[in-house]
């Protein structure tokens, strides 16, 4: 098979989907890897580290063209859409619930969208998420401490205190992967944090985890607008896999909190938690609302590209690897997280949350594998 890495071309990404060793694993399973010109740059890869492991350099317009499977960081633009062709597989972040025009997209040109966000285990881990989920969690805080200095439009707040002066109030929402790593960063900073969550077991290891150093919440309206009042940090680190985030913050919530308070909604790329939020970049990450500081950079793990590129392509490879090798319809057959990675089957959509967004029922998988 002939797979291809494009450069990425959301604003600020500095991501690339393989490493110069996931070509190598590639190469040595007798497959062709095109990756396009200075694709790697910004995460500290030359074009000769990958040529001196087999891959043929070459320009968008060929690694599109020749591509039977295109590895990616982040969805395709509309500037992309029209390079996908009948039959490719399309392997990325893909984020379709809040995107209904790109699902269409995807769709019209009967590509296999497979989403790295929603490739689930039986157990309901998300394997290729939770490497950008924990980058993202620890980001989210040190972020959030940042735009909380009164030079960059916050309340002039240090987030560990010092003694004699109380530490800042961190409240996260949410207890899966981004918010434990959200957690354990404001801890380790000193601050005073708080975490919400549906699921009284999740907050029941966060309390023996932390040996009871942060408030533990059960996630009712009624709470999320009691410690949102006090919030210095706003975390947002809810998820439903594939499906559009709930808004638990209302503007009314939002117009409460203090002047130079700082929002971080990681939750954004599927529609954010919070209602007051919108999709920024990291060329401009901020705005602000009712006097509060928004953070939406929907690609935060691009702050730390290099990091961020080899955790990605340790968790990629063996899906990528099984897709290359067996084809995408055998390889969907044989792995169930795969299997349920599939968000768009040629015409057909499959993932139930993308399908729900755009007010359809989905397509059952099995019936289109015949």
């Amino acid at each position: 098979m002939i797979v291809g890495v494009p450069r990425e071309i959301k604003p600020g990404e500095q991501r690339v989907a393989l490493t110069p060793g996931g070509v190598r694993a590639f190469v040595e399973s007798g497959h062709r890897v095109l990756v396009e010109q200075d694709a790697g740059v910004g995460s500290g890869i030359r074009n000769d580290e990958y040529v001196n492991v087999g891959v043929t350099l070459g320009s968008a317009g060929e690694v599109w063209a020749g591509a039977d499977l295109v590895l990616k960081v982040k969805e395709p633009l509309p500037e992309e859409y029209s390079r996908l062709r009948e039959g490719q597989i399309v392997f990325t972040y893909l984020h379709l619930a809040p995107a209904p025009d790109l699902t269409r997209a995807l769709r019209n040109a009967g590509v296999i969208a497979i989403a790295y966000e929603t490739v689930q285990r039986p157990d309901g881990s998300l394997p290729l998420l939770t490497p950008m989920s924990e980058v993202a969690g620890r980001l989210a805080v040190q972020q959030g401490a940042f735009y909380l200095g009164k030079a960059h439009g916050g309340r002039g707040i240090l987030l560990s205190g010092v003694p004699g002066v109380p530490p800042g109030n961190v409240v996260i929402l949410g207890a899966g992967t981004v918010g434990l790593n959200a957690v354990r960063t404001a801890v380790g900073l000193g601050a005073d944090v708080s975490i919400l969550d549906v699921d009284v077991d999740r907050l029941r290891d966060v309390d023996d985890l932390f040996r009871g150093q942060v408030v533990t919440l059960f996630s009712s309206s009624h709470n999320i607008a009691q410690v949102v009042r006090r919030a210095d940090l706003l975390i947002g680190a809810v998820l439903i896999a594939g499906a559009r985030a709930p808004v638990l913050v209302t503007e009314a919530m939002v117009a409460q909190m203090k002047e130079g308070a700082v929002i971080v909604d990681v939750a954004v790329d599927q529609g954010g938690c919070v209602a007051t939020i919108r999709p920024t970049t990291l060329l401009e990450p901020i705005y602000r609302a009712w006097g509060v500081i928004h953070y939406g950079v929907a690609n935060m793990p691009a702050l730390v590209p290099r990091t961020s590129t080899f955790a990605l392509t340790n968790a990629t490879l063996p899906y990528a690897l099984a897709l290359a090798d067996k084809g995408a319809e055998a390889a969907v057959r044989e792995i169930p997280a795969l299997a349920a990675g599939v968000n768009v089957w040629h015409d057909a959509v499959v993932h139930p949350g993308v399908a729900a967004s755009l007010g359809e029922s989905p397509t059952p998988l099995g019936g289109l594998l015949g």
